[in-house]
């Protein structure tokens, strides 16, 4: 029995898919729940899962755009021996002598197999943890897989974790240098050999296309910059008082509910007690009207290689700390799995954006259309400030809110900012509960 494997639907808006990487081969043996392969659209990244055991067959190379819907493989649930596990009848082997029935039926396992004797006793542990053509990207580029970081199921190092590495360590290039012995072992099918002069050191260049997300990214940036009269106002808060709470109930905290107690549940909670005083906030244009929302779907904005998501925590207002910190460790486990769901990212009335934890001290967050306002968080900082007309060294953090001046004013802005740096400076009146 044959199983189709599709492209899933994840959205009315979403049309077509990338498919990243696979992470099977065709031919290999898999079982029910194993992760197959990847795929990217323009607003999540999804792994997709063999929804039988079976052998695979792979119809769509990684890399490819399809339509959704769109059958990438196959799976065969009742595969009939191409030869026989035992020694066949007497009558047959002598009508047959010639042919072993193994080389007839499946002349490609033999080849590949024979590609697997000739590299495995020299790379065992790079082909167990790296695709083939991830090898062959590691092998082009001439770099040491150690220092690259494996974001993939089981800390698999996947294609998009190599770009990575090469954007931040300024050499994503195509390397023309001979490759090291240490390095030829690696499986590189055809090389090519480029005739062309080498540019002198310094002035390559690279090209590689903007993935679904990033390109959406982008749309929606110009987006809110274009079609919003967008503003930021600036405050600092004391994080002094938070941090002393945070240090007092860390451990019970954890031991309690399983979580750390981090400051995001702080200004989550600070943000939802200010939308309530300021809903317009909270609100968005619609043509000539104004739509409010009597609700709190909080935004996180959370960086992965592959671009910025913001998956929405709903309901926030009803939410506890323990919940709302829950919230944030299951939307980052599943990003990192590739497991997040369109329905996840939809709804937000409000976004938080923690540049902080990249070491940003001031920023100019941009709007998430069609919301009204983004809070921008920022590194903690030791600073000397007046505190009862004395200079005291506090740990300090700047905070920014961009809104949308054509339903926002001002003054509610400025104020909503206030309201947040009290409640932070002050914790105790958002944490009754703890």
């Amino acid at each position: 029995m044959e199983i189709e494997i599709k492209i899933p639907n994840v959205g009315e808006s979403v049309q077509e898919a990338v498919l990243v990487d696979w992470y099977k081969k065709d031919g290999d043996t898999i079982q029910k729940d194993d992760p197959l392969f990847v795929v990217e659209t323009d607003k999540v990244t999804l792994e997709i899962v063999a929804e039988v055991s079976g052998v695979l067959n792979i119809r769509v190379s990684e890399g490819e755009t399809v339509a959704i819907g769109t059958v990438v493989g196959t799976i065969q649930t009742e595969v009939t021996p191409a030869y026989p596990s035992k020694p066949a009848p007497p009558k047959e082997e002598e009508a047959m002598p010639r042919v072993p029935p193994e080389k007839t039926e499946e002349p490609a396992p033999v080849e590949l197999s024979a590609e697997k004797a000739s590299i495995e006793p020299e790379l065992p542990e790079v082909r167990q943890i790296i695709q083939p053509s991830v090898r062959r990207l590691i092998a082009e580029k001439n770099l040491d897989i150690t220092a690259v970081t494996g974001t993939g199921p089981g800390n698999r190092i996947t294609k998009s974790d190599v770009l990575l590495y090469l954007e931040q360590a300024r050499a994503g290039v195509q390397m023309r240098e001979p490759v090291p012995p240490e390095t030829r072992k690696l499986p590189v099918s055809e090389p090519e050999i480029s005739s062309e002069p080498v540019p002198p050191e310094g002035e390559e260049i690279s090209r590689k296309p903007m993935s679904p997300i990033r390109q959406r990214i982008a749309s929606r940036l110009v987006e809110a910059k274009q079609n919003t009269a967008m503003l930021t106002t600036f405050n600092e808060i004391d994080m002094t008082r938070t941090m002393d709470i945070r240090t007092q109930f860390k451990e019970s905290f954890h031991k309690k509910y399983g979580v750390s107690l981090g400051f995001m549940s702080f200004f989550i909670k600070a943000c939802v007690d200010a939308l309530k005083e300021f809903p317009e906030i909270n609100a968005f244009i619609d043509g000539k009207e104004i739509v409010y929302h009597h609700y709190h779907h909080i935004g996180v904005a959370i960086g992965t290689a592959r671009g910025l998501v913001v998956p929405v925590i709903r309901n926030a207002e009803n939410l506890s700390f323990a919940q709302l910190e829950q919230a944030i460790v299951d939307y980052v486990d599943k990003i990192k799995n590739n497991r997040l769901e369109l329905a996840d990212l939809e709804g937000g009335t409000f976004t938080i954006s923690n540049g902080g934890v990249f070491g940003s001290l001031l920023s100019t967050p941009i709007l998430n259309m069609p919301q009204s306002g983004i809070l921008g968080m920022h590194k903690i900082e030791k600073r000397p400030v007046i505190v009862d007309d004395e200079i005291k060294i506090r740990s300090m953090m700047y905070v920014a809110l961009s809104y949308d001046h054509r339903i926002v004013d001002g003054r509610e802005a400025v104020t909503f900012l206030v309201r947040i740096k009290d409640d932070i400076e002050n914790p105790e009146q958002i944490m009754m509960e703890i």
